[in-house]
């Protein structure tokens, strides 16, 4: 079979993408004929091949370049790339424009992955919400001829069927076992750091508001009273300049901003740590709380979104409850 997945971005440092990777390997190995299709990406292919379209480099034209993708006659003719393929699996918008368009003139299928759209997670601005209420609105569109959809998480079938109208099946991401597994060392990690002797916690995800890392600041600097040796890494993309800056102005010492983390050293960063928190305000599923927890590692998390779902090993606590959060790091520390 030839297949076709169309996602935005195929980088390391996207959940998403790192479903896609996973997702393209598995169809290669089953004997399918595989093409990634994206605007942008850096991963290298293993046994499928991908093509990239090409978009705007700086950030805010990436922006609104995906938002109005439409309006770029050029690349929307592009889905007659797509013909001859036997199914489209798109990941996202703007990609479901070019799904659509050739479900439209060629017949081909057409499934949906959703992995969900944040409209109700902290932003900068009022600017941020309206554009993600129109990149909802301009996604539902390209829905309207999807053949089957498929969704990463319950509470992300239900936000598709308020949404959108469309029913969709769960199909929770997969974790490598291989890769993700409590047998993993840590010791690298520590070593790196000069942390041998502290207690560490972890958050890994891209930088943004919306992921709520001015609230792990918040609840560490009550952790660090009663746990001196505490220490937090922060490892991902700083996607938002000026909210990146202003969390390194408030930073301690004891926070430590790693940057981008490599596929390859990742799971012994999840092994180095004592504890993995996130305070995100909005998730479709959680890549990494998932893969923190294969490598037997205990989560603290908000109550939002797929967390219900996906944290099996520690505490959720009630969203913005800062002072809970904090509480339950020091009871999962202490044990």
């Amino acid at each position: 079979m030839k297949i076709a997945i169309l996602t935005p971005t195929f980088d390391y440092f996207s959940g998403i993408d790192r479903v896609v990777q996973e997702q393209a390997e598995s169809y290669s190995k089953k004997g399918n004929e595989v093409t990634v299709f994206a605007l942008e990406g850096s991963i290298r292919p293993k046994g499928y091949e991908a093509k990239i379209l090409g978009m705007p480099k700086t950030p805010w034209k990436q922006r609104l370049y995906r938002l109005f993708f439409f309006l770029d006659r050029k690349k929307m003719r592009m889905y007659r790339m797509l013909k001859g393929y036997d199914k489209i699996i798109s990941h996202f918008y703007p990609m479901n424009w070019l799904a659509s368009n050739a479900k439209k003139h060629y017949g081909i299928e057409y499934v949906y992955h959703n992995h969900g759209i944040n409209t109700t997670g902290l932003m900068d601005s009022w600017v941020q919400k309206a554009y993600m209420k129109l990149f909802l609105i301009f996604n539902n569109i390209t829905l309207r001829n999807v053949d089957r959809a498929y969704s990463v998480s319950e509470y992300l079938k239900k936000e598709l069927k308020k949404e959108s109208g469309l029913d969709s099946e769960v199909v929770y991401n997969k974790i490598d076992r291989k890769r993700f597994n409590p047998k993993i060392k840590g010791t690298a990690i520590r070593k790196k750091y000069h942390l041998e002797n502290k207690k560490i916690l972890l958050y890994v995800g891209r930088i943004t508001p919306h992921k709520g890392v001015h609230l792990l600041l918040r609840a560490f600097s009550i952790v660090k009273k009663e746990v001196p040796d505490a220490v937090l890494l922060i490892g991902g993309k700083a996607t938002f300049g000026s909210y990146f800056e202003r969390l390194k102005r408030t930073a301690g010492k004891d926070v430590i901003f790693t940057g981008f983390i490599n596929d390859k050293e990742l799971p012994q960063y999840y092994a180095a740590c004592d504890l993995y928190i996130t305070a995100s305000l909005w998730e479709g599923f959680d890549l990494p709380v998932a893969e923190a927890q294969a490598c037997g590692k205990k989560v603290v998390a908000f109550d939002i979104g797929s967390h219900k779902e996906i944290v099996k090993r520690g505490k959720i606590v009630p969203k913005n409850d800062i002072n809970g959060f904090a509480h339950a790091i020091l009871g999962l520390l202490k044990k």
